[in-house]
């Protein structure tokens, strides 16, 4: 392409950028909290023109499928999470149910088979589960604490058997499980692995950021969640390099290829893509040899772009959801007659995905009467997810199994719901949403 052309182009970029950063300049100016009526969400996309022109970029340059950008976000979410490789997804729902079908992949030596168990939390998110049950394996379920709402190690170890071959641990809203006791667990019964760390980017147990203490992790980047790229996302986080390979080749369709977009070469970075054949000496295009039957669940380029500047950020961000709850669990000290408080355990640093509350028995008022006062004074609140995932229709005709008894899970089906703490939550907010809890509690 001509100088002279190249040059119009990146003046018309500057242009588009400075129109972008007034744009959101006007937007930040005429934000005016109203208490009552302007919404305090539970949680929501933070970012500005940043995220926005890097996006804007990508699509400019003309290749929106995931490429050299995509590798990009990849390595430095790896280097964030102190983790050897992570791969990018079209959400953290994609992310989890590649882990699973990764276990059971016909490349490894010794892959899940169906009915195999996978011990997980009853009180969970339905795509957790989902991602067991639809690579053919049997998840058992387990109870949780109502103060951390995870399970114990002697929950987990309790509910080991035989046929058990996995273990599936989310870190419930961020807060961290004793990671070091559930690896030793695993090591001692040779299990895998797999954190489900959707809720909990940042947070930390020992120093050691979860989601990279398993064979293998999910994360999620749904707007909601703790970074955001741009509507949907995830990433599988992996500590294994045959792992790695069996992850791409899932996500990329089930494509037996690991060269790398960055790695150019009409040979492919393996300089060999043409010397490989089928079975009875057929040539075939390495780039369309197929060895599993995977899926398409990549992320795009300008997601990935709108990652890189969010992981940028990230500190900050994770800073203000630590202090939000900080608040809130000062605030919410005084009315612990009515609330069971959310409780981490000595070596955990949680970065918390919201702020979770537990009525007390006998309380005067139900979960659902308390949850909708709050919506009715614009103050979003949600309940935890599907609480015992058991007693919901989706289970029905599931092939599953219970260790123990499933009491907690069940009060939390009834009587948890959560508020945000994420960054979109200011002073004036926090302030709102507090005097709006003491109206509605001062009654009782």
């Amino acid at each position: 392409m001509a100088t002279k052309t190249l040059k119009a182009q990146k003046r018309i970029r500057q242009q588009l950028a400075h129109l972008i950063q007034r744009f959101y300049r006007l937007e930040r100016a005429g934000r005016k909290f109203i208490p009552g009526k302007t919404k305090v969400r539970y949680s929501g996309g933070f970012f500005g023109e940043q995220e926005v022109t890097a996006m804007l970029n990508t699509i400019l340059d003309g290749w929106l499928g995931l490429s050299v950008v995509g590798e990009k976000f990849e390595n430095r979410l790896a280097a964030y999470l102190r983790a050897p490789y992570t791969l990018a997804t079209n959400s953290g729902s994609a992310a989890t149910l590649l882990t699973m079908a990764a276990l059971t992949s016909r490349l490894r030596p010794d892959p899940l088979r169906p009915g195999d168990e996978v011990v997980t939390p009853a009180c969970t998110f339905a795509t957790t589960v989902a991602a067991i049950v639809h690579q053919g394996l049997v998840p058992r379920f387990v109870d949780v604490e109502l103060a951390t709402l995870n399970p114990t190690v002697e929950h987990l170890a309790a509910a080991i058997n035989k046929k058990t071959r996995a273990i599936l641990i989310p870190h419930t809203l961020g807060n961290p499980n004793d990671m070091p006791k559930v690896m030793k667990l695993a090591r001692e019964h040779k299990l895998y692995v797999v954190e489900d760390n959707c809720d909990g980017l940042g947070s930390e147990f020992n120093g050691k950021k979860t989601g990279s203490f398993g064979h293998l992790g999910a994360e999620s980047f749904y707007p909601a969640h703790h970074l955001t790229t741009g509507g949907e996302g995830g990433a599988v986080i992996i500590n294994d390099h045959e792992f790695y390979k069996i992850v791409m080749t899932l996500r990329n369709w089930g494509r037996g290829c690991w060269c790398l977009a960055s790695e150019k070469h009409p040979l492919g970075a393996c300089r060999n893509r043409f010397n490989y054949t089928l079975e009875g000496n057929i040539p075939v295009d390495h780039r369309y040899y197929f060895s599993e039957l995977g899926y398409n669940l990549k992320l795009t380029e300008a997601q990935a772009a709108m990652g890189i500047v969010q992981l940028r950020r990230f500190p900050k961000m994770a800073q203000r959801r630590r202090d939000n709850f900080k608040s809130l669990y000062g605030f919410f000290k005084h009315y612990e007659k009515f609330f069971y408080l959310p409780t981490s355990l000595p070596q955990a640093d949680p970065c918390w995905f919201a702020f979770p509350l537990t009525l007390r028995e006998k309380v005067p008022f139900s979960r659902n009467e308390i949850l909708a006062y709050l919506e009715e004074k614009r103050i979003e609140g949600r309940s935890l997810f599907a609480g015992n995932i058991t007693r919901h229709p989706a289970l029905r005709g599931v092939n599953y199994r219970v260790s123990g008894s499933l009491k907690n899970s069940d009060q939390v089906l009834k009587q948890t719901f959560f508020v945000g703490v994420w960054p979109g939550i200011g002073a004036r907010e926090m302030a709102y949403m507090k005097e709006i809890f003491i109206d509605y509690l001062k009654r009782f």
